[in-house]
This record gives C-alpha cells, structure tokens and sequence, in this order.
C-alpha cells in the first residue's frame, strides 16, 4: 500500500511546516508555491506560546533564537524622537510587544524549507488552476504543470488568498480598516536597537525596527474608511503616501526620500473568520483559513500551532476529512480568542487629534510605569497535544 499524497499550496510559514510533520511521518508531500523563489523578504515576526514551543519539537529554536532581530524592546517617541513610553522585550514565551523571538519572516521561512525539503517536493512558479474532489481523492489542476491526483489538499496561503475561493467561494474578508506600508531602507547611525513608534494625529503611525542584516524595517501605517488603496500601482500608493505624511516630523521624511527604490510591501490589515475550514478532502490553513492580523501578535504562532496539530491529526485518522474535523474542533477556540483584539484596536492607536493622542500618552506611561508589559496575547490558550508524528 503506497503511502498517502498531499498537495499544500503555500511556501510561506504554515504550508512548509506542515510539509515538515507530514514528510517526516513519510508522507508524498508536494508543496507548490506561485512565486519562482524562496520570499527572502518581510519584516519582523514572533513566535509565542505554543507556536514557540512547536518550534522546540521541531528542533528549531535555537536555530530562530540565532537569527534574532536583536531588537531589545519598544519606545513609543514624540516628534523629536524622544521616548514617551518605554516597554522592554518579553522574557518568557509570550509577554512583550517585542517578544523574547524575533525574526525577520524571511529568514523563517528559509529555516522551515530547509527543513521540509528532504521529505517534500517544492515545485516554485505554479498554482493550483482547479481542484476535483471525487470523494476518494482530489484532482489538481495547475496553471503550468501537468494535472495530478492527491489523497489531500492543503491551502496554506496569506490573508487574500487566491485558491481559496476554490473552496469557500467568494468568502469575504474582516476589513480592519488599517493600511500599513513596509520598507526596508539603510541603517543609519541614528538607528539604535528598539522599535520606535511615532503615534501621530489624523490616524496615522510611523515605526522604525532593527533587524540583524545591516538595514533598518520602517512602516507607514494609515487608519482609514477608505477600501481599495491596496490595490493601487506602485507609483499612485508613493503618491499617496507621500500626500498623507508629508506633514509629519522626525524619521519620516527620510522613510519617504526612500519610497521610490526601496523594496516595499503595502496591505490592508483584516481577519479571516469563516464558518468552516474544509470541505471534502480539502483545508485550509494558517492565514488563508484564520488570519488574526499582525495586531493579535499571533499570527505566526498560529501558523506553526496549526500546521503541527493538522499534522498530528492527518496522521491519527485513516480518513483525511476526518482529521480535517479534528483540527479544526481543537484549533479554533484559539483562533477565536486569538481574533479577539484589545478593545478599540486598531483605532485607539491611531487617534484622529492632538488631545486623543495626549490621552492615549497618558495611559501608555501609566502602563509602562505600572508593569512594563505592552502586550501579553493569549498565546498558551491551547493544550498543545502531544502526536507521535510516525508513519500509520
């Protein structure tokens, strides 16, 4: 008897760990990823809780702690660059704005293919065109390779993913109304180790984050009722951009000087709430089935938590729709309570005047100085289980 095939559409965080549990248990994994490469690109991440100590059974976190972005805490500053409120790093598995883990994605996701390739065939520059469920096993179509046939389909793919409307339809997604922009830009000698965030007034926010690799990770984030700024060209979202911070001091205009060559991200935060994760012999996972948004601080804890207990189920039921079932019954209580961001978030960081922004000062300093904690996400809200991850 031949041992089960898996299709997982996704090379990010969630498909190649996924790739790594199932492969590893002697699975026929094949991941397709629509870009051509490897995304060496992105900026910070975290992992907490039990995402954290996924990475413990995977025997990766030592190899995550050494590439740490080495930043050492979070000043929130005023217009001159000075702190207003200081917050340092978590030191355990999950407190601190800046979490005792860091990492650019990149770099994680190098580490989670590294990994995975010995026990999974990447297939880069293709995409799922068509999926066939029969009942027994699924049909796959591809926009370039030729047609195959799997027991299993994964679509671990980001927030807007393209696949997953093969699935679930024209699903819409949770607009949290925040759009933020992501450089990377040079380092400069006024750079230093902290995360430094300028609230401003008219919903806007600017950020400047170390990162190990020589440069600096800057954002330009904008609070706004308006949809469909993220699907602008390049050149209309600098245009923009440049308009709507033209006015604000300290590092930005340095941030704009670099807008027209550095490498930059644009999105429109949001969630994925959907009543079911699979249908048939299909799933999704990661942020194309529960995207908490880089708010919650736990997306790539959630990514790694569910890749490892999809697996564990995968491998304990003879049925893939069945441990489809299972990982999900054990999984969403957490991604609820994942979803479930501060009260007022995002907009209370992002005050419309000059006296909101004073209030909300007042009680950042209150906070520093009663705890020191920024934030504390709920990222041990799972017994994770414990699978032997072996082949049936």
């Amino acid at each position: 008897m031949s041992n089960p095939s898996i299709l997982v559409s996704g090379a990010s965080i969630a498909g190649p760990a996924l790739a790594y549990w199932l492969g590893r248990a002697g699975w026929e994994v094949t991941v397709v990823e629509r870009f051509d490469r490897l995304r060496d690109e992105g900026q910070n991440i975290d992992v907490r809780g039990a995402g954290r100590e996924v990475l413990r059974r995977m025997g990766l976190e030592e190899a995550v702690l050494a590439a740490h972005t080495r930043e050492t805490g979070m000043d929130f500053v005023d217009e001159q660059g000075q702190p207003v409120a200081s917050f340092p790093a978590g030191t355990d598995d999950s407190s601190g704005g800046t979490a005792e883990v860091e990492i650019l994605r990149g770099r994680l996701g190098e580490l989670l293919h590294d990994l995975s390739s010995p026990g999974a065939d990447y297939r880069f520059g293709d995409q799922i065109a068509a999926l066939h469920d029969d009942g027994h096993g699924v049909d796959v179509e591809f926009h370039h390779g030729p047609a195959r046939r799997f027991d299993a389909v994964v679509i671990a793919e980001g927030l807007r993913s393209r696949t997953r409307s093969l699935l679930l339809g024209d699903a819409a997604v949770h607009e949290l109304g925040l759009y933020v922009a992501y450089l990377t830009i040079p380092r400069t000698d006024t750079d230093d180790t902290s995360w430094r965030w300028l609230i401003c007034d008219r919903s806007r926010a600017v950020w400047l984050r170390p990162d190990n690799v020589g440069t600096t990770r800057a954002s330009l984030g904008l609070h706004s009722a308006v949809r469909g700024l993220d699907r602008l060209d390049r050149a209309a979202l600098v245009t923009v951009l440049r308009a709507t911070f033209a006015d604000v001091g300290w590092e930005t205009p340095r941030i704009l000087d670099a807008l027209d060559d550095a490498p930059l991200y644009f999105e429109a935060l949001g969630q994925a709430r959907f009543p079911r994760w699979s249908q048939g012999r299909i799933a999704l996972l990661g942020d194309a089935a529960y995207c908490a948004s880089p708010i919650s601080g736990l997306g790539t804890t959630l990514a790694l938590t569910g890749a490892y207990v999809l697996a564990g189920e995968l491998l304990g039921h003879a049925d893939p729709r069945a441990g489809f079932t299972r990982y999900e019954e054990l999984m969403r209580p957490f991604v609820e309570q994942a979803q479930q961001l501060a009260p007022g978030h995002p907009g209370e960081l992002y005050p419309d005047t000059e006296q909101q922004r004073a209030e909300l000062w007042d009680r950042l300093r209150t906070q520093a100085a009663q705890d020191g904690d920024w934030a504390h996400p709920p990222a041990e809200a799972l017994d994770l289980p414990d699978y032997a991850m072996t082949a049936r």
